[in-house]
């Protein structure tokens, strides 16, 4: 489809010495400048080997109660659930944040890769009863009608907490230790890649607790695994999934023997998105998402009209070329989306 070369203008013997020289020093330039990648490809794997020791840079306009925002490293950030002492209970500041804060890294041109986790002993308990019981168990309202409508715009809040990762242009990488409970289990349903640790299961909680999960997880779910029996199981008994059949039902696509080779793999492979053109990867990912809502005939008139306009990208030229001139991928700098 493209086509990259050089007009001729002539056959005389300074210019095609010239030109040979000039391939020459190209191609010596070409072998420093993979030395180089290569090198720093080398200190990037180093760095990520000891992310989860050194300090994080926290995010200047990321100001959270319930979650913190840092930034692992070039294009990626990364978002924790940060109330340890409360097992990363998702308490009201909690589903009023997440919001806030995908907004803004949708919207950030900076970001290309996202990864989530929880500190602490545990991905999230779920939701924090004792703070939110007032809002689901006495709802303000004066007759039955009223209070439905207010219940109902409620959970359609809750609900945007989780839509909104859905929505987020950026792939987002769910990396889960211990336990993750409940609405951890639509959180990680609406995200686009899973990993975990041996020691980390999922439970959807709901009924225990006398009420129908209702923040996605009934929706998603199925559609991640691709096993309604299984999911009709988990959701009707509240027993916990381990880590292995996490893996086997496809659940999580990798899991690893501790949190920090976990979170390492993780920022790795967000490392390697980011790599990529963020319009190639973003729109993938809004593609995919779409397919799955839609027939394939559908899905595809939709494709059509996206690249119509994403195929006149500069990021299509730049990658071209660097595969014809066998340069390593990850040296293309790609503009901001």
């Amino acid at each position: 489809m493209f086509f990259f070369g050089r007009k001729s203008h002539g056959s005389g013997a300074p210019e095609t010495t010239a030109m040979t020289v000039s391939s020459k020093l190209r191609g010596l330039l070409m072998q420093q400048l993979r030395g180089t990648s290569q090198l720093y490809f080398n200190i990037s794997l180093r760095s990520l080997s000891s992310s989860a020791q050194e300090a994080p840079e926290v995010v200047s306009d990321h100001n959270y109660e319930s979650i913190q925002v840092t930034s692992a490293q070039k294009h990626v950030l990364h978002v924790q659930l940060n109330r340890p002492e409360k097992r990363n209970a998702m308490n009201r500041a909690f589903w009023r944040e997440l919001v806030e804060c995908f907004q803004k890294i949708s919207k950030d041109s900076d970001c290309r890769a996202v990864v989530v986790s929880g500190a602490g002993k545990m991905f999230t308990s779920g939701i924090d009863l004792m703070d939110m019981a007032s809002d689901l168990l006495q709802p303000s309202g004066d007759d039955a009608a009223r209070i439905a409508w207010y219940l109902r715009d409620l959970i359609s809040k809750y609900q945007k907490t989780f839509t909104v990762i859905e929505k987020c242009p950026k792939p987002v990488i769910a990396a889960v230790h211990g336990g993750c409970i409940g609405a951890g289990v639509d959180l990680i349903s609406a995200c686009d890649i899973r990993y975990c640790t041996q020691d980390a299961f999922f439970q959807i909680k709901e009924v225990d607790v006398g009420l129908a999960a209702d923040v996605g997880t009934l929706q998603r779910l199925p559609k991640v695994i691709g096993n309604q029996s299984l999911v009709n199981e988990l959701t009707f008994t509240a027993r916990k999934m381990m880590a292995d059949e996490a893996l086997d039902s496809g659940l999580v696509s990798r899991a690893f023997q501790d949190k920090d080779a976990m979170l390492n793999a993780a920022f790795a492979l967000a490392a390697e998105i980011s790599s990529k053109s963020p319009v190639a990867v973003q729109g993938s990912k809004i593609n995919l998402l779409y397919s799955r809502d839609h027939s394939v005939d559908e899905s595809l008139d939709y494709m059509a009209t996206w690249n119509m306009s994403m195929l006149q990208t500069q990021d299509i030229i730049k990658s071209v070329q660097a595969a014809m001139e066998k340069k390593d991928t990850k040296s293309v700098t790609f503009s901001k989306l």
